[in-house]
């Protein structure tokens, strides 16, 4: 008996072997095949003609291509799996959290976005669909808020399912531009816009005399939603060109991007855009935190009288001059870099 470490030649798969034998036969596929690798056609059916060596060819291809889809596809499944809990958990750091619903997160769109982009929009679309109930599972207690069954669906869709669900639209322009951190962020800006309508739908139908005043709803639904939907915005934006801009996602593995050279001069603009997108955070909840009532949930301008302004426009004021300086070396740099390099 010689045993030894051999691969089928139909499915790639290793095996022990006794190379005594004059037929092997693979534990995996089934397939027989001589000690030294040639595969050994079937006995055909009586009145069936054997096989011919082009056809167990194409065969073993045809095995080869199937093995390949299957460890793709479980592959994928994986990175979605993993993606969707790293969206989740970025949900629970919450920046801001505003008083009658709505929060600023750390960007926690973008890994539904990145699937979209990395594996198309039919995908994208059922891992934002399944990303939304698990959000609906979070939220689930905003369902007692209804007042009928019909309430309670227009809830889960609005204010879920179909607001994530629009997140799989994030990679539709990833043939558009050949810049990948701009067309990952394109991507971010399409869903959010999509997600920030359909809470305002939610706000002016379902929320209406619950949080949100009767009167004027669909006015004050735009303007409430906006207060953390523009930040969100702005931090998943600036996020998606980041992290666009640095890793390769059309890889079958990501990796990261190979830069000729070091480029301060999108360090400073990311830093101003943080710097505002920072400011636009405080303003927001500084201001919205006391606007409605907190026992009836009303609008209440009167509350507007509680806020610190003199906090607000001094933070408000260094931040804008600060962005402004930040942005005006950034462009110098560009420039000067520009030049050099001519």
């Amino acid at each position: 008996m010689h045993l030894v470490n051999v691969k089928c030649p139909n499915c790639n798969v290793e095996m022990i072997v006794d190379t005594d034998e004059k037929e092997l036969v693979c534990e995996e596929c089934g397939a027989k095949f001589s000690p030294n690798g040639e595969l050994i056609p079937d006995e055909p059916v009586e009145g069936e003609k054997p096989k011919s060596q082009k056809q167990l060819e194409r065969e073993k291809i045809s095995s080869y291509n199937k093995s390949d889809h299957v460890k793709s596809s479980t592959r994928r499944l994986v990175e979605c799996g993993v993606l969707i809990a790293i969206a989740t958990v970025l949900s629970m750091l919450k920046v801001a959290q505003l008083p009658y619903g709505g929060s600023i997160t750390a960007a926690s769109m973008l890994p539904i976005i990145i699937i979209a982009y990395r594996h198309g929009t039919k995908t994208g679309l059922i891992t934002g669909f399944v990303y939304g109930l698990v959000q609906l599972v979070l939220g689930v207690n905003n369902l007692s808020y209804a007042t009928t069954w019909k309430g309670a669906l227009a809830i889960v869709l609005l204010d879920y399912v179909v607001a994530f669900l629009f997140l799989g639209l994030g990679g539709i322009f990833r043939r558009e531009n050949d810049r990948q951190g701009i067309s990952i962020a394109l991507g971010a800006l399409l869903g959010a816009v999509l997600r920030y309508l359909c809470h305002v739908a939610s706000g002016a139908t379902v929320w209406a005399g619950l949080s949100i005043p009767t009167a004027d709803a669909l006015k004050f639904s735009f303007i409430y939603n906006a207060t953390y939907m523009v930040p969100e915005t702005i931090v998943l934006i600036i996020a998606a060109y980041y992290i666009g801009s640095s890793l390769d996602f059309k890889a079958e593995q990501p990796v990261r991007v190979a830069r000729k050279s070091f480029d301060t001069s999108k360090i400073f603009a990311i830093i101003a855009g943080l710097v505002l997108a920072a400011t636009l955070i405080f303003d927001t909840v500084s201001v919205f935190a006391h606007l409605q009532n907190g026992e009836t949930g009303e609008w209440d301008i009167s509350g507007i009288g509680q806020v610190n302004w003199h906090l607000v426009i001094i933070i408000t004021a260094a931040a804008v001059v600060l962005t402004g300086v930040l942005l005006i070396i950034s462009h110098f740099n560009s420039k000067n870099k520009t030049l050099d390099n001519a």
